[in-house]
């Protein structure tokens, strides 16, 4: 953050004691209270119910924070004049806690769009975006076996990147290498692999990227309603099924398959694997709007998890730190077998 702690320009100064609080909120819940630089009050509610939340969560963990530490990257500047400034941030927040005697580290990546104005000689930060969020709305590819895709365009005939996979339609079968699949989710987990389209909403397409490199086979169908696959960019289109990159038809396809990529769901998430999957839930009305891939373990055996959209580096599993986490979100478990 030294680059906006010595600008010249005061209200890149604003930005300096944002993100110093930004890291204090992980640790010290009232550090709020002492020089507060945010005016959106929306915000200052949900961060504090959230805070609320985080103290018995943490207790609850037998977790302790120990520090935090988040670098800034101003990405681009939307409007600036002499009253006000929008611009976009991009926040790396290393979070360190202890658990049982070990320490433990988390990483997640948010972009946010902040709106400022000058009050006097002062500036405040009168408004935060959340540039990437967990929750998204449910679209038309989350139904199992929609006619069209989200934008209404009729099924497609595509055919696989050979590139991405070399053997046409034969699916891949033996034993499910959860170190590699695990492996590449730390590889990628903060950002895309060129090879593949990136999503704005990236969790599953991510997800399924780490079980393909775990060797899981690809069910390719020429459908995007049907079957987990992956075709490359073409005539300007790019095209996928929707188990593929889409939460709710991805829990869909693990729920129904009998061969290849499959899953046997379990009921608790100490039962989870290495590079088992977890799809979230948050409305608890049956439709999974995340998906999550165990990439380690904390010092009581609960799975730590990596995700895209809000890119994230063993994280908790249950997400109960994510703003779109709510007393109803429900979660579903998959184990996925040892062999294809």
């Amino acid at each position: 953050m030294n680059s906006l702690k010595q600008a010249e320009k005061p209200w890149k100064q604003a930005l300096y004691i944002y993100v110093n609080q930004y890291n204090q909120n992980r640790v010290d819940y009232s550090s709020g209270l002492k020089e507060q630089i945010v005016a959106d009050l929306n915000y200052l509610v949900e961060r504090g119910e959230r805070q609320f939340r985080l103290q018995s969560w943490y207790a609850e963990r037998e977790a302790t924070p120990l520090k935090s530490e988040t670098r800034a990257r101003l990405q681009r500047i939307l409007r600036e004049t002499e009253d006000d400034v929008v611009a976009d941030v991009r926040l790396h927040s290393v979070f360190y806690y202890e658990k049982r005697g070990m320490t433990h580290r988390e990483d997640t990546v948010v972009g946010e769009r902040l709106t400022l104005i000058r009050d006097g000689e002062a500036w405040l930060i009168v408004g935060i975006e959340r540039l990437q969020d967990e929750r998204h709305p449910l679209q038309r590819a989350d139904i199992p076996g929609a006619g069209t895709d989200a934008a209404g365009r009729e099924p497609s005939t595509p055919f696989m990147n050979g590139r991405v996979y070399a053997a046409g339609s034969s699916p891949r079968s033996g034993r499910y290498e959860r170190e590699a699949a695990a492996a590449y989710a730390d590889r990628w987990w903060d950002s895309g692999n060129p090879e593949f389209e990136e999503f704005d909403v990236d969790c599953t397409n991510y997800i399924s990227q780490c079980l393909f490199a775990g060797k899981a086979p690809i069910h390719y169908t020429g459908k995007r309603e049907t079957g987990w696959w992956y075709r490359g960019y073409v005539n300007k289109r790019e095209w996928w099924s929707y188990s593929w990159a889409v939460s709710n038809s991805f829990a869909h396809y693990l729920n129904a398959s009998t061969t290849g990529l499959r899953a046997e769901r379990v009921e608790r998430p100490e039962q989870l694997m290495l590079g088992d999957v977890i799809v979230y839930d948050w409305d608890g009305d049956g439709a999974f709007q995340h998906s999550t891939i165990v990439t380690a373990f904390d010092a009581g055996g609960m799975p730590l998890v990596n995700a895209h959209t809000v890119s994230s580096r063993h994280r908790y599993w249950d997400y109960r730190d994510s703003y779109a986490w709510n007393d109803n979100t429900e979660y579903r478990f998959y184990h996925i077998p040892d062999y294809f």
